[in-house]
């Protein structure tokens, strides 16, 4: 530094080579204005009055002091408003959509056990206790059943089937405090949904959420579960899409396609309750649980599959039977050979296609080999009949055929049953011809085909056929329903009345 360097203020006398001068003690130091530093040439310029020079090592250190000091700070307003700090997309999700979910509650006493018993997926799973754990079977007066989710502003509910099977009576809990009973409207135990409705003395301003989409969902997406474990209303966890079209397998093996699987914590009473996306869209219905609750691995049904099945309730108090037109048989290591189809073919055979049926518009023959349907591998008749119970009207469904040494692609709709069909099955397959009996409420048997197993039991023209695998025949609509579950099976278990006797009977299918 130059001792002759004149000073800011104008004095020309030289100066030491100290900081201050040296005829007069330091002056007191005060903060300094930040817009007084210069960290490009970190040496201040002082006001004039002052008549001080400062060095330029001292002006570094007030600096960094000054935003030392203004780290230790408390944080400034605008910091603290950010919507980016805690705002975040679920805590918005949450708020929107939390009030639409409901805690699903019962008003009689009941012990049910779970309906789902699952055996082991796939290899690579080690244990089956999905719905054992999702499901409590301990006898409940006014319990948490499950959750559910309001759909619509008329009050309906989308719940699971199992949550409410077996109770005579229902409440919904909001979590706004406000309780409702509540009717059931429907339900699908082939595609565990069902749909209640909220009773309101006069119109309510409730909270809904509509259902989205579930076409478009990515593996690895943020999704949120709400639902009410252990009762714990209203319960949030997060997490992602772990995996797309799962597919569990039902007590006695039949499987369940199509589920999607998350790391969502999902617990005993998440049942029903709702799985959303970081949008806060409805994007399928929380179902099942690996082993206990709290695993990690929770199953919802994809919204998309709900949708057409709600509608089916909404309309017809049921998901009506359909049917493609389509007879087929298992492919055992015996018709392989016969078939000379490769070692590794695995699938079913197409026996029979219906002239003007679903199959038959789709261009699907007798002797394909449907080895995939919806891009799943065909594991047995069973699966894909089981498959089948779970179509609504109007659903496409695409199989991968195996013909003349080719794979091709086919796509069918499924159709609502008519009665044409409902009368043929009844015919081809029981052996019986059936009229509606009015004033008896069953269906007269008309004629019993000669070597059919109805013949075979005894059953003659003037008995009544009363009950068909479980379904009471009132109407048409009782015997279509009874018919579709002939799908598949090899037996159906019947009720016949003969004067004044009733005797339950199994037919053998042909």
């Amino acid at each position: 530094m130059s001792a002759n360097r004149p000073a800011v203020g104008g004095d020309t006398e030289a100066r030491p080579n100290s900081v201050f001068r040296t005829d007069e003690s330091p002056p007191e130091l005060k903060p300094m204005p930040c817009s007084l530093l210069d960290l490009r040439n970190p040496r201040p310029t002082l006001p004039a009055a002052t008549g001080r020079w400062m060095p330029r090592g001292y002006a570094l250190r007030l600096a960094r002091l000054a935003f030392a000091l203004l780290a230790l700070s408390p944080a400034l307003p605008a910091r603290a408003a950010d919507p980016f700090l805690r705002r975040t997309a679920t805590v918005d999700v949450v708020e929107r959509v939390g009030p639409s979910v409901v805690n699903i509650l019962a008003e009689d006493a009941v012990r049910l056990e779970s309906p789902f018993r699952f055996s082991r997926p796939n290899p690579e799973a080690e244990s089956g206790d999905y719905f054992r754990a999702f499901y409590d079977p301990r006898e409940r007066v006014g319990k948490t059943l499950g959750s559910g989710v309001i759909i619509d502003r008329e009050g309906h509910v989308l719940t699971n089937a199992h949550v409410i099977e077996g109770v005579r009576g229902l409440r919904v809990a909001l979590s706004d405090g406000r309780v409702f009973a509540a009717d059931v409207v429907g339900a699908d135990e082939s595609n565990d949904l069902a749909v209640l409705r909220i009773q309101m003395e006069q119109r309510e301003n409730l909270p809904f959420t509509k259902p989205g989409e579930s076409h478009d969902l990515m593996v690895g997406e943020p999704v949120i579960a709400i639902g009410n474990p252990f009762g714990f209303s209203n319960t949030v966890t997060t997490g992602v899409i772990s995996a797309l079209d799962r597919t569990l397998n039902k007590g006695g093996g039949l499987p369940f396609h199509g589920l999607l699987q998350t790391d969502a914590s999902i617990n005993p009473g998440n049942s029903g309750g709702p799985l959303l996306n970081a949008e806060g869209r409805l994007v399928g219905i929380n179902v099942a649980v690996w082993g206990s609750g709290g695993a990690g691995i929770g199953f919802a049904i994809p919204i998309d599959r709900a949708r057409r099945v709600i509608n089916e309730l909404l309309l017809y108090d049921e998901v009506r039977p359909v049917w493609l037109g389509l007879e087929f048989q298992q492919i055992d290591p015996a018709l392989q050979q016969i078939l000379d189809l490769p070692p590794a073919t695995r699938g079913v055979l197409v026996q029979r296609v219906q002239a003007g049926s679903p199959a038959a518009d789709s261009g699907l023959q007798r002797g394909d080999i449907i080895v995939g349907v919806d891009g799943r591998r065909i594991g047995s008749a069973v699966d894909l009949n089981q498959g089948f119970n779970r179509l609504t009207d109007g659903q496409p469904i695409d199989f991968e055929v195996f013909r003349s040494g080719e794979v091709l692609a086919a796509r069918a709709v499924a159709a609502e049953m008519p009665l044409a069909v409902v009368s043929r099955i009844a015919h081809s397959r029981l052996g019986l011809e059936l009229e509606h009996a009015e004033r008896e409420q069953a269906y007269a048997i008309l004629s019993v085909r000669e070597g059919s197993g109805a013949e075979a039991l005894g059953l003659r023209e003037g008995d009544f056929l009363l009950q068909l695998n479980g379904e009471v025949l009132r109407d048409y609509e009782s015997l279509r329903r009874g018919i579709a579950k002939v799908r598949g099976k090899k037996r159906a278990l019947v009720l016949v009345q003969r004067g004044p006797g009733r005797y339950h009977l199994t037919i053998p299918l042909q």
